[in-house]
């Protein structure tokens, strides 16, 4: 797929990094304008990230129902749980429905969540919460393998190309990744322990570009050239 961006591309990046600008500068104005207006709890940044979201359920659940007999189980089975993560972290980000519907948390999360809600991403372990535990180790890993080193693997080697188009994994485009890149480095000038609330909002609105419009764009169509390429190496094979 040709890395040349289309009108609503460039409209997310823009979007996405005008939302980030305005958190970086307005921390560094103002913490309390930060902490207590822009990335509040259930305010607009909050509320915003979980747009992307619900695109990546609504794209997902497009391609299982015009891919599912023309992929393989491990396609389906990929993109099935890319829809069901995206679903969990919408219900985390709401707290499953908690507020909306006025449910009072257990004693467990009242007495291990930070914020006293029913969510997993805001339990303290060991006096540090899991989100930031995740941020800070697992996630950086994940996403230096995913940005990183996985798109050298699809261009450098064939196996890895099959495997990657055959599983249903959008490679993200040079672009995307820059913006990642770019948006890490934003979020560290962020004079607030909230400024997970910022990379967030930043990330979920980049994976869904890279969902939408990943690098191999052509595996998510119901006819392309990995069908044709797919169905010239069983010829050979056979002959």
């Amino acid at each position: 797929m040709s890395d040349k961006l289309n009108s609503l591309e460039i409209a997310v990046v823009t979007f996405a990094f005008i939302g980030v600008a305005v958190g970086v500068i307005g921390a560094n104005i103002s913490v309390d304008w930060f902490e207590e207006i822009y990335a509040v709890e259930d305010g607009i940044i909050e509320n915003l990230t979980l747009v992307p979201l619900f695109v990546i359920i609504v794209v997902g659940i497009t391609y299982i129902k015009n891919l599912r007999f023309i992929r393989s189980k491990l396609f389906v089975i990929i993109i099935s749980l890319s829809v069901l993560f995206a679903a969990f972290v919408i219900g985390e980000e709401i707290s499953w429905g908690q507020r909306v519907f006025n449910v009072e948390s257990s004693a467990f999360f009242l007495e291990n969540n930070a914020q006293q809600e029913t969510n997993l991403h805001n339990l303290v372990v060991g006096g540090q919460k899991i989100n930031k535990i995740v941020f800070s180790q697992l996630i950086i890993v994940c996403l230096a393998f995913y940005l990183i080193l996985l798109p050298w693997l699809y261009h450098k080697k064939p196996k890895w190309q099959q495997f990657i188009d055959y599983a249903g994994i959008p490679l993200p485009r040079t672009y995307q990744i820059i913006a990642c890149l770019v948006l890490f480095i934003s979020i560290s000038f962020i004079p607030s322990g909230k400024n997970a609330e910022i990379l967030e909002f930043g990330i979920t609105h980049l994976f869904a570009l890279i969902y939408v419009f990943p690098k191999n764009k052509h595996i998510f169509r119901k006819k392309n050239r990995f069908q044709q390429s797919s169905s010239s190496q069983v010829h050979n094979k056979v002959a």
